[in-house]
């Protein structure tokens, strides 16, 4: 299913290797925007940003301090209810917070998978795991459009922030149909759009890495969900991303923007974060 609303800036592949490269470039800190003191959006550290958005203290201290890089819009583990011996599949798990936060929650006798393209993110993943002593925590690299991971094979999916990244976001939710088994449910942390955003930023691939440009329309991507035969959609937390962030947005995102002309007021309070949950029947 083609989403007509979507955009994708020139080659999609293109695209992804944008993407690819500036999480790489997270992931081993390098380049003048991503010092150790810095989340990748900027100035604001990564706990910083990540307790901005939703995550309690408790939960960044129980997590090992390298899986933080504050790329989140939101904490959707919290609102995934996990039991001990489920299975977890965090999509596009960068630095592994999220999945070592679903580890606690599953425990010794459960099974957190993270899938990840990026190499460097996996590395430093599986570094923090196998440092930390997380055994049931796997990282797996690979796509979200065709995800390493068995048909029917988890009880529970979340994404924090990811699945804005890429071009054919109808795709990710018909692999999460996929991989979940019957009654399996998920919690994803998105940026979407309350309005169509200005040409010029929302063809530019820098700001599609950035997390803005890529998002979809609300009723567009809530759409691709449903198209996915996932159900029972609830919206459990609606905010202003741009306002959230705040200081924290990527500096080159600001520069492009102003470049091209695009008014803050032509954008504000239209890009969101959410966190939804919805299930597989």
């Amino acid at each position: 299913m083609k989403i007509e609303n979507e955009v994708v800036p020139g080659d999609p592949e293109e695209l992804v290797s944008k993407v690819r490269e500036r999480y790489a470039r997270i992931a081993t800190k390098d380049g003048s925007c991503y010092q150790t003191t810095s989340s990748c959006c900027g100035g604001a550290a990564p706990a910083t940003v990540s307790r901005e958005i939703g995550y309690e203290d408790s939960e960044l201290e129980a997590a090992p301090s390298e899986a933080d890089l504050g790329l989140g819009c939101g904490a959707p583990v919290a609102h995934l209810n996990l039991q001990p011996g489920e299975t977890v599949l965090d999509l596009g798990s960068g630095g592994g917070l999220d999945a070592f936060l679903a580890a606690d929650l599953v425990g010794e006798s459960g099974k957190v998978i993270g899938v990840d393209m990026t190499p460097e993110m996996i590395r430093r993943a599986t570094d923090a795991a196998r440092e930390d002593g997380r055994s049931q925590v796997e990282f797996r690299q690979g796509r979200l459009e065709a995800m390493p991971v068995e048909d029917a094979s988890v009880d529970a999916v979340t994404s924090n922030c990811v699945i804005n990244l890429v071009p054919d976001k109808a795709q990710v939710f018909r692999e999460i149909a996929r991989v979940l088994r019957p009654g399996g449910r998920f919690v994803i942390s998105d940026v979407i759009l309350d309005v169509r955003l200005p040409e010029a930023l929302a063809r530019d691939l820098t700001a599609w890495a950035g997390c803005v440009a890529g998002a979809m329309q609300r009723e567009d991507y809530l759409g691709a969900v449903r198209s996915a035969g996932l159900t029972d959609i609830e919206i459990l937390t609606d905010i202003d991303f741009l306002a959230a962030v705040g200081d924290s947005l990527p500096e080159e995102i600001r520069v492009m923007a102003e470049a091209s002309g695009v008014r803050p007021e032509e954008i504000a309070g239209k890009v969101r974060s959410i966190t939804f949950r919805a299930v597989k029947p």
